[in-house]
């Protein structure tokens, strides 16, 4: 007994030891921004040390995170040399005048001309926005003259918003997005939650352009984690159908062993997007479910870059 438990935990052993190296994703992967929240980069000693230059950083603002220690992130990480685009969260600004406080302090103080404007993830507005096109209405940003506008995309659908499960609303949303886009000085992008198969992200990418949504499409992608920390924040965040890609490799035991990374998805994605260019699948984006450190050495990874030295 003891002697084929032990065959079994060499054989184990032997596929962590042999698994492939990273797939790279090209381009699509190359040109990848990365998210980070104050108190994560607080870890992060130097982000030069860790992201090649050039890297879109964006700050996520969860919801009671002060104002005063989002605008501090975004100075340090600008003043760093990289471009910032942090989040403004419809139901968590509560009022005209606030937005237009926060642009001004995101302004003054680190230079701020990108934004990701979303509805947010509290379910009841603490003021009079409850969608990020109410907050693109106001005409704050493009006063303020941002250059970027990113808004949110759903492939796998979000029942916060189309509660029957379906996507007339998410489809009315993307058809007036477009048009703010078309009337908008701003550069604008429809950034995705992360997700865990291709399929849904191209079948979606296809109804939407035939539906005549040209922008272009950022696909969020979940970095190097332990399968335990990405199912988490998948139920979480309301992960939709590619769920069942993590539930079924939590059914194999060899793959316990070995964090999740997003090799394969990268490259599927990639070569949809050199196959089908019209789909407008222009880069990824990397939730750091894993920590930034582990996302930063598979990005380098991508790029065939060594991995930068820890700067934690």
């Amino acid at each position: 007994m003891k002697r084929a438990l032990k065959e079994v935990l060499m054989s184990l052993l032997t596929f962590r030891r042999a698994a492939p190296a990273p797939v790279s994703g090209g381009d699509f992967t190359a040109r990848a921004s990365i998210e980070v929240m104050p108190r994560t980069a607080a870890k992060v000693e130097s982000f030069r040390a860790i992201l090649p230059e050039g890297t879109r950083v964006y700050i996520a603002h969860i919801d009671g995170t002060p104002i005063e220690d989002m605008v501090a992130t975004a100075a340090r990480i600008a003043g760093e040399g990289f471009s910032v685009m942090p989040h403004f969260p419809a139901r968590s600004i509560e009022s005209r005048a606030q937005l237009a406080d926060w642009i001004a302090r995101y302004q003054g103080e680190a230079g701020v001309r990108e934004a990701l404007v979303l509805a947010g993830g509290i379910a009841d507005p603490r003021g009079e926005f409850h969608s990020s096109m109410q907050l693109l209405e106001t005409g704050e940003f493009d006063r303020a003259g941002f250059t970027r506008l990113h808004v949110a995309g759903h492939p796998e659908g979000n029942r916060d918003i189309d509660r029957d499960g379906g996507d007339a609303i998410l489809r009315d949303a993307l058809r007036w997005k477009q048009d703010f886009a078309n009337r908008s000085d701003a550069r604008m992008a429809l950034v995705t939650q992360f997700v865990f198969e291709a399929a849904p992200v191209l079948d979606w990418a296809r109804t939407i352009r035939e539906a005549g949504i040209d922008l272009p499409v950022h696909v969020g992608l979940a970095g190097p984690a332990k399968l335990q920390t990405l199912i988490k924040y998948a139920m979480a965040c309301g992960v939709g159908p590619s769920l069942k890609v993590l539930q079924k490799r939590a059914m194999d035991v060899t793959k316990l062993l070995v964090p999740y990374a997003p090799d394969d998805l990268a490259a599927e994605l990639a070569t949809a997007a050199r196959a089908e260019p019209g789909l407008g699948l222009e880069q990824a984006h990397i939730f750091p479910l894993g920590g930034i450190q582990a996302s930063a050495d598979w990005l380098a990874a991508q790029r065939g870059a060594a991995p930068r030295a820890a700067a934690l």
